[in-house]
């Protein structure tokens, strides 16, 4: 399985990275966890516009899902013939509304059916392709979701956009690398249910005893420095920050 950060930045995109996207590969399938602000551009300096199998979206905040408005446009007026197949979206309830709207196609909110197949996100588990990919709920003010995708015996877990929770602990158990936000720093923000900070970032993959930590979804006007030093005292394994273009085989 190979993960490639297309984009890490929290919020909105920094000068060095479009917003939270990350490509995971395998067996030639290729699937694309979250498209946020500027990740479409990113995107193709690693796959072709026609060449994703599958989108997931961790939920509903333009910077993790709005340039899928750009994806559509692309997918539908392909510069080669008829709109593209339809892809599998997956995605919360009300998905196919929300871009909808952020296109500006409401009233009609099957304006994308045609290129993108929009299936309904739950706690649980399916497969993808080669993946076997398990979804749980996360504490973030909308309904908000993490993964954990399995594939050929290595594990890959992506924490979303959450506070801390149990569900982490599950979701990255044993995990080979866990891909976990870290938006806030610790000792200056405590909002509960919104984000992690650096501290508890390494906190959960201690707990969930992850092979590896990778910290993304830093905004720009926090120091990535710190979440990572908060981060490696409160977990003893390789710890990294996210950075757009990376490659890690896992």
């Amino acid at each position: 399985m190979k993960l490639t950060v297309v984009g890490c930045s929290g919020s909105f995109p920094s000068a060095d990275s479009a917003c939270s996207s990350y490509l995971v590969e395998a067996d030639g399938f290729r699937m694309l966890i979250d498209m946020g602000n500027g990740a479409l551009g990113e995107l193709q300096r690693h796959v072709g516009l026609y060449d994703l199998d599958a989108v997931l979206l961790s939920h509903l905040h333009a910077d993790h899902c709005i340039d899928m408005c750009g994806y559509f446009v692309a997918r539908y007026y392909r510069h080669d013939g008829g709109p593209a197949s339809a892809i599998p979206v997956y995605g919360p309830a009300g998905t196919e509304r929300r871009l909808s709207i952020a296109y500006g196609d409401v009233p009609d909110e099957k304006c994308m059916s045609e290129v993108f197949d929009f299936r309904t996100l739950k706690p649980g588990s399916f497969t993808l392709g080669p993946f076997t990919v398990s979804t749980d709920l996360v504490a973030h003010p909308v309904e908000a979701y993490g993964f954990r995708v399995e594939q050929g015996g290595s594990v890959l877990a992506y924490s979303g956009d959450t506070g801390p929770c149990a569900s982490l602990k599950t979701l990255a158990e044993g995990a080979d690398l866990f891909l976990c936000e870290a938006s806030f720093t610790h000792g200056k923000e405590d909002i509960p249910d919104l984000h992690l900070n650096g501290r508890e970032a390494g906190q959960a993959a201690t707990r969930a005893g992850a092979g590896r930590l990778v910290l993304t979804h830093i905004p720009p006007w926090t120091n990535p420095s710190v979440s990572l030093r908060d981060a490696q005292g409160a977990y003893d394994g390789p710890v990294e920050l996210a950075k757009a273009g990376a490659v890690y085989e896992i």
